[in-house]
């Protein structure tokens, strides 16, 4: 472990950046310098105020001094952040933000289209690509299947085709059509109608849909008709006869639709992701038979470079992408017949070739070789999305522009960080500032300036302690992270791995680069899978480890907490038609009962969603205030004391604390509330106290405030005092869901299980859950795991901390390489195992760490 000399002699600096008053979320009115043309790291515990100083003031007054440059109308263009809470701040260069993007990119989004590499990739094959004999030139649009010019007319750029047919609309072919034997007809009313319908156009619905003649059900599931026709609901088809049969007025006129006709009319026009996903219920996927799943249109798959079409180039990783361009980009590659005729497309290829071949070289730097053009963005990594950001700004070579960075070393493993300080080096030599929020110890030790926020979270925080040169940070007592930069903190406290009480075994995994894996996980014990980025971890752990317990299991949707609202179903269906996982599980799922996972996927998308509504905690309060005296007397109940519910919100604001001012070319303001001035409840609701404080007040509290508050209450008092192990005691009970980091949301999440009673037997799954988090919170993490196994259950967790590695019983390492050159087992053990094996890259970084083992 580096010592505190090791740390490198601070430079000289150009100027500085003076920060006067900055009041931003929890900062108390801090005044600060910073060194322009540096590294500056800003450290201190999870929710100290870091990225509130970082982003919140820094980056966001350095944003709306450039917009204040650029005209009103040009301003709607841009995402406009909030002006900060600050009195001055002096000597701010323009700035960049490199944040950790937690939302879901589209599905069309793309490593090539994120990086502009895509553009340059379909320049080269319309400028300089090989035709076939005859064929017009195809511009560069015409090689994106997002584009009408470039889509397969067959599939419109999907790569699949969706048929329906009799067995995917009709499951059971015993019911009658009055028992729903259509089941791709839409549920309630909308069924019913066409059921109606048919009585009225004189089919049998109550005859077994087997015993129907084959013209009628071809006509019922896929005729393109659409007549209107009298609809008698409630009457039996003999009194609908007599009825048609008399004249009888009509209820209403109904539309009759084919099954095939509403399955295909919805899956194209709702905008509804759950509506989309109960259509493809019904619909067989199969490849496009014209693109053969290249989502391209004939033409553009004829044209070819270096022998491949352009999905083809796509499809390899950049590593091999780079190899195949270089001899072009070099003028050494072999001539083509047709080069004589046409010398101009030996000059552009090789143009073209050159520029792709520099912007791969930095992707290649970073060590994202691995990756492919055409990869999915909802499939990578936060980490991968924001070294593919840092990479396309490595080649644009701007000059005086502070870069800020959240955490750049998140879901990296150690060896790929040395990439990662190679890369912000460049970057600060080329005559820019890098203000970096960052926990990772290799990072914080290679700066030339810390920034420590403390002493501790939410309000305990907020206050500068240290800024200066790194060794200075050793003679700063109230700094949490002076423990681990310079004292023993820094090595792993371990204990004798326990024994496993069995071992969960699946044979033949194959998903991404996973070909035909046989891998054991020991059961009963907290199990870390290691790796390089992009070796399989997460493709083994987060997806064929959860889907093949959660199918032994008969669940739909493994437990993962994550609120339902709004999640995009559909892009996460395309996104996993090219990733079908193969294998099966071999053994050991008689000890598990339950799965559990626990991502960093948001607790909730809107404001209304806060940690007292998800942990359940809030409705235990809502029923202390129900049972006072004088909400008896006024025979209010739980109900009352929720800002969702129209008797007890405030109807000014509609319960949201906050009203948005529309100003047409600055930021949108949001003020609060001039009713309830940010209560979210009316007056009537905020009479009714307990313990002297009303709902809205006991909202207001943070978690630690909250615990002595309630001590009185065993079952409020448990939940928060779980919540305040896992180091959330500083957020605010009502604080929106929307403020929290995907790290705060996984603890939450983490939280609620720990409350629940602990019945032994579950398989908890975490991917990555020291992002986010400080060296000490870790460690308060690791107790929360340890209590789980403690239990009676399984914990595995992908991680990249060796600290979190070198405490646990037993360590997967994956690799050797990543992409193509992982997918393996390289290594299986106890750490101290782990550390004597030769072939993985880990077992360097997790001896540092390992003490009393060895």
């Amino acid at each position: 472990m580096p010592k505190q000399d090791s740390l490198p002699t601070p430079p000289t600096f150009t100027g500085y950046v003076q920060v006067r008053g900055a009041r931003e979320h929890n900062l108390k009115n801090v005044d600060v310098q910073i060194p322009r043309d540096a590294l500056v790291v800003f450290t201190g515990v999870s929710g100290s105020g870091k990225s509130s100083l970082a982003f919140g003031t820094l980056y966001a007054e350095a944003q709306r001094r450039y917009l204040e440059s650029v005209s009103p109308y040009a301003r709607r263009l841009f995402h406009q952040m909030a002006v900060p809470e600050v009195d001055a701040i002096e000597g701010l260069p323009p700035a960049v933000a490199l944040q950790q993007q937690r939302g879901t990119p589209t599905t069309r989004s793309s490593v090539g289209s994120v990086t502009t590499l895509s553009n340059l990739v379909r320049m080269l094959y319309s400028r300089a690509g090989d035709y076939p004999a005859g064929q017009p030139i195809v511009y560069a649009e015409g090689f994106s299947p997002n584009t009408p010019e470039g889509a397969c007319p067959t599939c419109h750029g999907l790569g699949r085709i969706y048929e329906v047919t009799e067995q995917s609309m009709v499951p059971d072919p015993s019911l009658t059509i009055r028992e729903r034997a259509i089941a791709a007809w839409p549920q309630a009313w909308g069924g019913q109608n066409q059921r109606d319908i048919l009585v009225t156009l004189g089919y049998d619905v109550d005859r077994p849909w087997q015993e129907l003649p084959q013209e009628q059900r071809d006509w019922i599931l896929f005729t393109e008709e659409q007549p209107v026709v009298p609809v008698y609901p409630g009457y039996s088809p003999q009194e609908t006869q007599r009825a048609l049969k008399r004249r009888e007025p009509p209820n209403y006129m109904g539309t009759f639709s084919s099954a095939k006709r509403h399955v295909l009319h919805t899956f194209a026009t709702t905008q509804s992701p759950l509506m989309k996903k109960r259509a493809l219920q019904y619909m067989l996927s199969t490849e496009c038979p014209t693109c053969q799943g290249k989502r391209l249109r004939p033409e553009s798959l004829a044209v070819k470079f270096a022998g491949l079409d352009i999905a083809d180039m796509s499809g390899l990783p950049l590593k091999r992408v780079a190899e195949l361009l270089r001899p072009f980009a070099e003028g050494k590659a072999a001539r083509q017949p047709h080069d004589a005729a046409h010398p101009e497309q030996v000059i552009v290829a090789q143009r073209i070739a050159a520029d792709l071949c520099a912007r791969l070289t930095v992707l290649l730097d970073l060590g994202l070789g691995y990756l492919a053009l055409e990869r999915s963005t909802p499939t990578l990594s936060p980490g991968e999305l924001q070294r593919l950001r840092l990479a396309t700004q490595l080649y644009s070579n701007l000059f005086g522009v502070v870069y800020v960075l959240d955490e750049p070393s998140a879901g990296l493993h150690p060896s790929d960080t040395e990439a990662l300080l190679k890369a912000l080096k460049s970057l600060k030599q080329a005559g820019n500032s890098l203000f970096v929020v960052e926990h990772n110890l290799d990072v914080i030790r290679q700066a030339d300036w810390l920034v420590d926020v403390g002493p501790a979270a939410g309000e305990q925080g907020g206050e500068i302690l240290y800024s200066g040169a790194p060794a200075g940070l050793a003679d700063v007592a109230a700094s949490q992270t002076r423990r681990f930069l310079f004292e023993a903190g820094a090595k792993a406290v371990t204990r004798e791995p326990r024994s496993p009480a069995g071992w969960l075994r699946l044979q033949g995994v194959t998903r991404n680069n996973l070909q035909q894996l046989e891998v054991a996980f020991p059961l009963g014990v907290f199990t870390t899978v290691t790796g390089v980025s992009g070796s399989g971890k997460s493709s083994l752990v987060s997806q064929v480890l959860v889907e093949l317990v959660a199918e032994e299991l008969g669940m739909k949707n493994p437990e993962s907490g994550v609120e339902n609202e709004d999640s995009d179903e559909y892009s996460s269906f395309l996104t996993s038609l090219s990733s079908v996982t193969e294998g099966k599980i071999v053994g050991g799922m008689e000890q598990i009962k339950r799965l559990v996972r626990v991502d960093q996927k948001p607790i909730g998308r809107t404001p209304r969603s806060n940690m007292a509504t998800y942990t359940g905690l809030f409705d235990h309060v809502r029923k202390l205030f129900a049972a006072t005296p004088a909400a008896r007397k006024r025979r209010y109940d739980a109900g009352r004391f929720s800002f969702n519910v129209a008797k007890g919100r405030c109807e000014n604001c509609q319960g949201e604390g906050f009203v948005m001012v529309e100003l047409l070319f600055l930021p949108s303001v949001y003020a609060p509330c001039p009713v309830c001035h940010g209560a979210r409840y009316n007056a009537k609701t905020l009479e009714i106290t307990y313990r002297d404080k009303n709902i809205a007040e006991v909202l207001g509290l943070t978690v630690d405030d909250a615990w002595a508050f309630f001590e009185e209450e065993p079952t409020v008092q448990r939940a928060l005092t779980v919540l305040r192990e896992v180091g959330l005691g500083y957020l605010r009970l009502g604080q929106p869901a929307t403020e929290l980091s995907g790290g705060e949301a996984q603890r939450i999440k983490l939280a609620t299980e720990l409350q629940r009673a602990q019945r032994g037997n579950s398989l908890y799954i975490l991917d990555e859950p020291t992002t986010g988090l400080h060296p000490s919170d870790v460690e308060k993490l690791l107790t929360q795991l340890d209590g789980l196994v403690e239990a009676g259950n399984t914990v595995i967790v992908v991680e990249h901390d060796m600290r979190v590695v070198a405490a646990s019983d037993w360590v997967l390492d994956i690799g050797p390489g990543a992409g193509d050159e992982g997918g393996q087992v390289v290594a299986a053990g106890t750490p101290t195992d782990v550390i004597t094996s030769k072939q993985n890259r880990t077992a360097p970084h997790l001896a540092r760490f390992i003490q009393g083992r060895t």
